[in-house]
């Protein structure tokens, strides 16, 4: 198929990737010439603005929009609406609010073009894992572009099958599904980032716990002087708490067992708040998730060792670089 891919970050890119690998074809565009410079070395079709890139696709058109949530993807999906023509579709990969999602179907939907939301999990490392997605939209639309989606999911490997799970839909165990209508695909993955925030801190907590078992204000007999790297790397094998969120910890550690590149602040990025307003909708409790989002506002103004685990693991899963990290690189 061809598809064109607007926004060419840390995600954007490998998507684009992956999917010529699987011999799709790909015209992008970022407001970064380098950039696109560098995908079309790759074998994608590079061009200078989004009226170009609808010209050099054929209709029914698809456009992913892969950009940071709020104005600049609104202003990109406004865009490209005013240039598309009736059957074509938009898809937001990034990680927008579910209501704006509903909000912008109902826009587009009056000009006859499709909007699909696409909650996708994968992070920088994507391009080889591949992505997990969850797809909101119409179902004849989702149809259309499951070679798209087929080609950028993780696929079965190696995991074990589910039991139980005869008759149910297949695509689940390719690491994508069709989640519902608009709204619905990332309101999934606005939960997903909910739950990661809650699993980040009671590692964090944890680890935290385990490095002050040496702390002067225990009595001598009753300090241990743990090896923090060992103790990530044994619970990797066989343990019932193993994770990629755990690999991340135990490759951080294995680095630098102090993690001393870290300051311990941590950013969120909108949807663990999300999750939260959500859970306040629906009067449904949400303790860790609300605590472990409360103690990256506090890791602001205090910091932790915990708090400089989570950083870890964010650099690790997505290339987040947090306020006042230490790169190594003079005056970064």
């Amino acid at each position: 198929m061809k598809i064109g891919i607007v926004g060419l970050g840390r995600m954007g890119a490998n998507i684009s990737r992956r999917l010529m690998r699987a011999e799709h074809e790909c015209v992008v565009f970022d407001k970064s010439a380098d950039t696109v410079k560098d995908l079309q070395k790759d074998g994608a079709t590079g061009v200078g603005d989004l009226a170009a890139m609808i010209k050099a696709l054929e209709a029914p058109r698809a456009v992913w929009v892969m950009l940071p949530s709020g104005h600049i993807t609104e202003e990109t999906i406004e865009a490209l609406a005013g240039l598309m023509d009736k059957d074509d579709v938009i898809i937001d990969g990034g990680n927008t609010f579910y209501k704006d999602d509903i909000r912008r179907a109902a826009t587009l939907r009056k000009k006859f073009i499709h909007y699909l939301d696409v909650g996708t999990s994968g992070g920088i490392w994507g391009i080889e894992r591949g992505y997990c997605m969850m797809i909101g939209g119409e179902a004849d639309v989702v149809k259309r572009l499951d070679p798209i989606f087929k080609s950028l999911a993780p696929g079965i490997g190696t995991i074990e099958k589910t039991p139980d799970r005869d008759g149910k839909d297949p695509r689940a165990e390719q690491g994508y599904i069709h989640a519902g209508p608009v709204g619905a695909g990332h309101f999934v993955k606005m939960v997903h980032n909910g739950i990661e925030y809650g699993l980040m801190q009671a590692y964090a907590e944890g680890f935290d716990v385990l490095r002050n078992k040496f702390s002067t204000d225990l009595p001598e007999d009753h300090r241990f002087e743990l090896n923090l790297a060992d103790i990530a790397e044994v619970w990797r094998r066989g343990s019932v708490v193993s994770s990629w969120l755990l690999d991340l910890t135990a490759s951080a550690l294995a680095k630098d067992e102090q993690l001393t590149n870290y300051t311990g602040y941590v950013e969120d990025s909108g949807e663990g708040r999300w999750t939260i307003e959500a859970a306040i909708e629906e009067a449904v409790p949400a303790e860790v998730l609300t605590a472990s989002l409360f103690a990256r506002f506090r890791s602001r103004k205090e910091h932790t060792f915990g708090e400089k685990m989570l950083s870890a693991m964010r650099q690790g899963f997505g290339g987040h670089i947090e306020q006042g990290h230490d790169t190594g690189k003079k005056g970064s």
